[in-house]
């Protein structure tokens, strides 16, 4: 797309977003029931503003994609979402090759919902493995065998080496944004002066969102659900466990909480290498 931007001739445009089309983007994705956080836009556009595309009909918003780049060669994409009217005609196709050529030498990985799993498997996406969305309310768990901190309060390096341990791309700018959200709550879990568990808490337009979630063992992940879920008050969590986690599976299950729905996690390129064991909540369906 030369200039990040592509014009048709049938009234059809592909552009970069504007920081406020991403608002509408994330409303889109709300109305999608994705139920986005309340402020995960500023935090997702610092990472890289050229990756969020929109397709404008006559100059009117009708598709967008994120297809953010991260360093090292990985990429993201998300917030694939056509409008209904204007679905059936090409547009997200045309979006969707778009993004792509922007993240041309990259591995890329997405969140999608299984029913289009096929169709991103004829783009040359492979399955890794599956997300299962669980939600309700956090019991108050008793006490907590972990000692846990404010994250804020860990030297900012500790937590991003975790997150680049456990993330294919070190993203230490969105990490320093995502623990500042309005709202927000983070937490490390520390044993020996070593960081063996984090999270964030966020909230969402439905209840809060657990992620990252990060923990060295079930134990730790729990109680730092239980806090987090402490952290946020009243209403439903919700947790985006990997399923090859079985511990982070039964470690929901064990706490009341159920099954939402699922998204097939896929890979453009070599599928990176990580921990599945201390992955308990991935950080978001969007970003990765």
């Amino acid at each position: 797309m030369q200039g990040n931007e592509e014009q048709g001739t049938d009234g059809y445009r592909i552009r970069v977003m504007s920081r406020a089309e991403l608002d509408l983007a994330v409303d889109w994705a709300r109305a999608e029931g994705w139920n986005p956080g309340l402020h995960d836009a500023g935090a997702f556009h610092a990472v890289d503003p050229a990756g969020f595309l929109v397709g404008l009909l006559d100059g009117r918003p009708v598709a967008s994609l994120s297809v953010v780049r991260y360093p090292g060669s990985f990429g993201f994409l998300g917030f694939y979402i056509v409008r209904p009217e204007a679905r059936g005609r090409g547009h997200g196709w045309r979006l969707w090759q778009a993004g792509l050529r922007y993240l041309e030498g990259c591995t890329v990985g997405l969140d999608g919902v299984v029913a289009q799993q096929e169709n991103y498997r004829k783009s040359g996406f492979a399955l890794s493995h599956r997300n299962i969305r669980f939600g309700g309310g956090i019991p108050d768990g008793g006490e907590a065998r972990t000692t846990l901190v404010d994250a804020n309060t860990v030297p900012f390096d500790r937590l991003t080496a975790l997150d680049a341990e456990l993330f294919p791309a070190p993203r230490p700018g969105f990490l320093a944004n995502w623990i500042a959200l309005p709202g927000a709550t983070a937490l490390a879990a520390v044993r020996d002066g070593e960081v063996t568990g984090f999270g964030v808490i966020r909230p969402c337009h439905s209840g809060c969102k657990i992620g990252p979630l990060y923990a060295a063992d079930a134990g730790v992940a729990r109680d730092l659900v239980v806090a987090l879920g402490r952290a946020a008050g009243e209403g439903p969590v919700f947790l985006d466990v990997p399923e090859p986690n079985g511990a982070g599976l039964r470690m929901a299950e064990e706490l009341g909480l159920s099954p939402q729905f699922e998204t097939a996690r896929m890979y453009l390129g070599p599928a990176p290498v990580t921990d599945p064991a201390r992955v308990f909540g991935i950080t978001s369906f969007e970003l990765g």
